[in-house]
Protein backbone atom coordinates (compact mmCIF):
# COMPACT_ATOMS: atom_id res chain seq x y z
CA UNK A 1 0.00 0.00 0.00
CA UNK A 2 2.89 2.37 0.71
CA UNK A 3 4.35 1.86 -2.74
CA UNK A 4 1.00 2.70 -4.29
CA UNK A 5 0.89 6.03 -2.35
CA UNK A 6 4.46 6.89 -3.38
CA UNK A 7 3.72 6.28 -7.02
CA UNK A 8 0.59 8.48 -6.90
CA UNK A 9 2.60 11.31 -5.28
CA UNK A 10 5.35 10.82 -7.82
CA UNK A 11 2.87 10.96 -10.71
CA UNK A 12 1.25 14.09 -9.26
CA UNK A 13 4.66 15.81 -9.01
CA UNK A 14 5.50 14.85 -12.57
CA UNK A 15 2.18 16.22 -13.82
CA UNK A 16 2.74 19.50 -11.98
CA UNK A 17 6.24 19.79 -13.43
CA UNK A 18 4.92 18.97 -16.89
CA UNK A 19 2.22 21.66 -16.57
CA UNK A 20 4.79 24.21 -15.43
CA UNK A 21 7.03 23.28 -18.35
CA UNK A 22 4.22 23.68 -20.87
CA UNK A 23 3.30 27.08 -19.41
CA UNK A 24 6.93 28.26 -19.48
CA UNK A 25 7.39 27.15 -23.07
CA UNK A 26 4.22 28.91 -24.23
CA UNK A 27 4.96 32.26 -22.52
CA UNK A 28 7.26 33.58 -25.26
CA UNK A 29 4.57 32.96 -27.85
CA UNK A 30 1.99 34.78 -25.74
CA UNK A 31 4.21 37.78 -25.03
CA UNK A 32 5.54 38.18 -28.56
CA UNK A 33 4.57 41.55 -30.04
CA UNK A 34 2.61 41.20 -33.21
CA UNK A 35 3.79 43.26 -36.12
CA UNK A 36 0.63 43.89 -38.07
CA UNK A 37 1.87 47.07 -39.70
CA UNK A 38 3.91 46.25 -42.81
CA UNK A 39 5.87 49.53 -42.73
CA UNK A 40 6.87 49.97 -39.10
CA UNK A 41 6.92 47.81 -35.98
CA UNK A 42 6.00 48.72 -32.40
CA UNK A 43 9.61 48.86 -31.22
CA UNK A 44 10.61 51.38 -33.89
CA UNK A 45 7.44 53.41 -33.32
CA UNK A 46 8.12 53.40 -29.59
CA UNK A 47 11.61 54.74 -30.20
CA UNK A 48 10.19 57.55 -32.31
CA UNK A 49 7.50 58.37 -29.74
CA UNK A 50 9.74 58.18 -26.69
CA UNK A 51 8.38 55.08 -24.95
CA UNK A 52 6.58 51.77 -25.37
CA UNK A 53 4.00 52.09 -28.12
CA UNK A 54 0.98 49.98 -28.91
CA UNK A 55 0.13 49.56 -32.58
CA UNK A 56 -3.10 48.90 -34.40
CA UNK A 57 -3.68 48.31 -38.11
CA UNK A 58 -6.96 48.80 -39.94
CA UNK A 59 -8.00 48.36 -43.53
CA UNK A 60 -6.22 45.09 -44.30
CA UNK A 61 -8.25 44.38 -47.44
CA UNK A 62 -9.67 47.83 -48.01
CA UNK A 63 -8.27 51.18 -48.90
CA UNK A 64 -6.50 52.94 -47.29
CA UNK A 65 -4.49 50.92 -44.79
CA UNK A 66 -3.85 52.78 -41.54
CA UNK A 67 -1.34 51.94 -38.81
CA UNK A 68 -1.68 53.90 -35.58
CA UNK A 69 0.87 53.67 -32.77
CA UNK A 70 0.07 55.22 -29.41
CA UNK A 71 2.34 55.93 -26.47
CA UNK A 72 0.78 57.04 -23.18
CA UNK A 73 2.66 58.93 -20.50
CA UNK A 74 1.50 60.97 -17.52
CA UNK A 75 -0.70 63.72 -18.92
CA UNK A 76 0.28 63.18 -22.56
CA UNK A 77 -0.57 60.92 -25.49
CA UNK A 78 1.85 60.64 -28.39
CA UNK A 79 0.76 59.11 -31.68
CA UNK A 80 2.34 58.05 -34.92
CA UNK A 81 -0.11 57.41 -37.75
CA UNK A 82 0.73 55.96 -41.15
CA UNK A 83 -1.82 55.90 -43.97
CA UNK A 84 -1.05 54.19 -47.28
CA UNK A 85 -3.35 53.88 -50.25
CA UNK A 86 -2.90 52.61 -53.77
CA UNK A 87 -4.01 55.19 -56.33
CA UNK A 88 -4.87 54.72 -59.98
CA UNK A 89 -3.50 58.22 -60.64
CA UNK A 90 -0.86 58.59 -57.89
CA UNK A 91 0.33 62.06 -58.95
CA UNK A 92 -3.19 63.50 -58.81
CA UNK A 93 -3.96 61.73 -55.52
CA UNK A 94 -0.69 62.97 -54.04
CA UNK A 95 -1.61 66.53 -55.00
CA UNK A 96 -5.04 66.16 -53.39
CA UNK A 97 -3.65 64.66 -50.16
CA UNK A 98 -0.88 67.29 -49.99
CA UNK A 99 -3.47 70.08 -49.78
CA UNK A 100 -3.78 69.31 -46.05
CA UNK A 101 -0.30 70.82 -45.66
CA UNK A 102 -1.28 74.17 -47.09
CA UNK A 103 1.27 76.88 -47.85
CA UNK A 104 3.86 75.81 -45.25
CA UNK A 105 4.70 72.53 -47.04
CA UNK A 106 8.37 72.01 -47.81
CA UNK A 107 9.77 69.39 -50.17
CA UNK A 108 12.03 66.72 -48.71
CA UNK A 109 14.55 64.89 -50.80
CA UNK A 110 15.28 61.17 -50.84
CA UNK A 111 11.87 60.21 -49.41
CA UNK A 112 9.85 58.51 -52.14
CA UNK A 113 8.54 60.80 -54.87
CA UNK A 114 7.23 64.33 -54.37
CA UNK A 115 7.42 64.11 -50.55
CA UNK A 116 6.46 67.16 -48.50
CA UNK A 117 6.75 67.94 -44.80
CA UNK A 118 4.53 70.34 -42.84
CA UNK A 119 3.24 71.03 -39.37
CA UNK A 120 0.26 69.06 -38.10
CA UNK A 121 -0.74 71.19 -35.12
CA UNK A 122 -4.42 71.17 -34.25
CA UNK A 123 -6.70 73.76 -32.66
CA UNK A 124 -6.82 71.84 -29.36
CA UNK A 125 -3.16 72.58 -28.61
CA UNK A 126 -1.62 69.35 -29.89
CA UNK A 127 1.63 69.69 -31.83
CA UNK A 128 2.77 67.51 -34.69
CA UNK A 129 4.56 67.07 -37.98
CA UNK A 130 3.29 65.46 -41.16
CA UNK A 131 4.91 63.97 -44.24
CA UNK A 132 2.95 63.34 -47.41
CA UNK A 133 4.58 61.43 -50.26
CA UNK A 134 4.31 58.61 -52.71
CA UNK A 135 6.25 55.58 -53.85
CA UNK A 136 5.17 54.40 -57.28
CA UNK A 137 1.36 54.12 -57.06
CA UNK A 138 1.24 54.22 -53.24
CA UNK A 139 0.40 57.54 -51.59
CA UNK A 140 1.36 57.78 -47.93
CA UNK A 141 0.83 60.17 -45.05
CA UNK A 142 2.74 59.99 -41.78
CA UNK A 143 1.87 62.08 -38.75
CA UNK A 144 3.65 62.24 -35.40
CA UNK A 145 1.83 64.25 -32.75
CA UNK A 146 1.68 64.97 -29.04
CA UNK A 147 -1.29 66.20 -27.02
CA UNK A 148 1.08 68.27 -24.86
CA UNK A 149 2.13 71.57 -26.44
CA UNK A 150 5.32 71.81 -24.33
CA UNK A 151 6.16 68.09 -24.63
CA UNK A 152 9.74 67.54 -23.38
CA UNK A 153 10.16 64.46 -25.61
CA UNK A 154 8.39 65.57 -28.79
CA UNK A 155 9.35 69.23 -28.91
CA UNK A 156 9.41 70.97 -32.31
CA UNK A 157 13.03 69.98 -33.12
CA UNK A 158 12.47 66.37 -32.08
CA UNK A 159 9.28 66.20 -34.15
CA UNK A 160 11.12 67.36 -37.25
CA UNK A 161 13.91 64.81 -36.80
CA UNK A 162 11.58 61.93 -35.95
CA UNK A 163 9.12 62.54 -38.77
CA UNK A 164 12.01 62.39 -41.22
CA UNK A 165 13.21 59.10 -39.70
CA UNK A 166 9.70 57.66 -39.87
CA UNK A 167 9.37 58.80 -43.50
CA UNK A 168 12.67 57.13 -44.42
CA UNK A 169 11.52 53.88 -42.85
CA UNK A 170 8.06 53.87 -44.43
CA UNK A 171 9.20 54.97 -47.90
CA UNK A 172 11.99 52.40 -47.81
CA UNK A 173 9.54 49.64 -46.95
CA UNK A 174 7.14 50.73 -49.70
CA UNK A 175 9.82 50.29 -52.40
Amino acid sequence: MASNTVSKASIARRLVLLAIGVICLSLPALSHATNNCPWLNEATAGGLLGGDAIGMKTGADGQPTVCTFTQQDTGVTRTLRITVEIASDPHARMSAVAQVCGADALPIKAIGNEALVCTADDRKGAVGERVVGRVRDQVFTITIASTLKADPILNRDALKARIYTAAEQVAGNLF
